[in-house]
């Protein structure tokens, strides 16, 4: 070989060790790794648990746990579990869209164990359902995480992706949305706020707290508390933070005035602390109901009184439904003011539900000043709480509907509305209201 071939290949293999180093390695494939003590349910009747540390008490071959997370891509995925089998081995399978792999697993310890491949065909949420075939052991396995691998989740993924502020809890529960009201000037002076709510038939889902009227010192609304027990809730906080109502001064607490023959009161905390009334009260899906707050400052006294009211609206089923109802007065210290800050929300309370979609509507907003005058509410921002905002939620939504405004959580349904958007409703009828009678 003479001297210039040898020049040549010397300056060939220089030129590929340079641009290997300039390229890099490879890239590794985009990873996630998906707790299911964040983002995994059970189906109902389930024997198997789902908690913080992942799949517990996994021993029917009925139990279907469901796990999701949402992708902005379409593509191929490897799916991945960590998982321990206390004992024995057992069977398992994992379907997602019309893919179902199974795999068999045995490993003692907590271990990555490989399960397969499917396509993810187009963007949104995805659900993979692990059931059991069979096992020798006790309980088919203890899964703590779905590990995902593949460019369909390389950009910005959604799903709880840790515990910490107790996320895991949170995320259960689902985003909680909300409508934050423009009120007509002056917006100083409203004496009372009056809004209706309609809950489509089939969304009026357990655990949801449909709240019609909201203000700087509380709030105003309905829930569906169980299968057979549904409530028309007021609450007030007290000026004094705390999440232990026990502590509160005696100079902070709210002080009730008056109530309802059939309202229940008393006080409430977890979620800042203050005095709670409520009206067992079976409302229905598809009808629409009325709620009307007032706020009453003493400036002498440095003291606020809110009062609630509740009616069915619309064209009543059965007589007397559109009679008022007073739900409960309260009396908050160290605050004289009139309303401000006036908003709805729709939020789950129940983390076991946090897999069922719910919404509703919200209508006919109106504010009326302390001079009497009424100034019609057509303009509303929405938001989302820390759940949606830490891109941990996507199923979030709200807008504009025939009726008014609406707002959709929960369910890992696929489109969702970017926060702080502004919507206009069209005008609609103004109540008529005949203050001299409300109880």
């Amino acid at each position: 070989m003479n001297r210039t071939t040898t020049m040549v290949l010397l300056g060939l293999q220089l030129l590929c060790i340079s641009l290997c180093f300039a390229s890099g390695h490879p890239a590794e494939p985009a990873t996630i790794t998906v707790p299911l003590g964040g983002n995994g349910w059970v189906n109902k009747n389930a024997k198997a648990r789902i908690k913080p540390e992942g799949i517990t008490n996994w021993s029917s071959a009925s139990d279907v746990i469901s796990v999701y997370f949402k992708v902005s891509t379409p593509g191929n995925a490897d799916l991945s579990i960590r998982v321990s089998v206390p004992e024995g081995r057992s069977k398992i399978s994992l379907t997602a869209g019309e893919t179902t792999l199974i795999r068999e697993i045995g490993n003692l310890g907590a271990a990555v164990v490989p399960i397969g491949s499917f396509e993810i065909r187009k963007p949104g949420y995805v659900r993979v359902d692990f059931k059991g075939i069979s096992r020798t052991g006790v309980v088919f396995g203890e899964i703590s995480d779905l590990i995902v691998k593949g460019s369909t989740v390389a950009n910005e993924p959604a799903y709880v992706k840790n515990n910490e502020g107790n996320f895991f809890y949170w995320g259960h529960r689902g985003p909680s949305v909300h409508l934050g009201y423009s009120i007509p000037e002056p917006e100083n002076k409203t004496e009372w706020f009056y809004s209706e709510i309609v809950v489509p038939p089939g969304e009026d889902k357990q655990g949801s707290y449909y709240m019609a009227n909201g203000f700087g010192e509380g709030y105003f609304g309905i829930q569906v508390n169980s299968a057979t027990e549904r409530r028309v809730l007021f609450s007030v906080w007290s000026p004094f933070h705390t999440d232990d109502p026990k502590v509160i001064p005696e100079n902070q607490r709210i002080v009730l005035k008056r109530k309802g023959k059939a309202t229940k009161t008393g006080e409430f905390g977890n979620e800042g602390s203050g005095g709670q009334s409520y009206l067992v009260y079976p409302w229905k899906a598809g009808r629409t109901y009325a709620f009307l707050t007032r706020a009453q400052p003493d400036f002498a006294h440095n003291t606020t009184t809110y009062t609630a009211y509740f009616r069915e609206a619309g064209k009543p089923a059965e007589a007397g439904k559109r009679e008022w109802i007073l739900i409960a007065s309260f009396e908050r210290p160290l605050l004289a003011t009139y309303l401000k800050g006036l908003h709805s929300f729709l939020e789950n309370f129940d983390p076991e539900t946090g897999d069922q979609s719910r919404m509703a509507n919200y209508q006919n907003q109106w504010a009326i000043d302390s001079q009497g005058h009424w100034h019609e509410v057509t303009k509303a921002v929405f938001t989302a709480d820390q759940t949606a905002r830490s891109n941990y939620r996507k199923d979030y939504a709200g807008g504009i509907s025939d009726e008014g405004f609406y707002l959709k959580n929960c369910g890992f349904f696929d489109d969702f509305t970017p926060i702080r958007t502004t919507f206009i409703r069209k005008s609609s009828g103004k109540p008529v209201i005949d203050f001299s009678k409300l109880p």
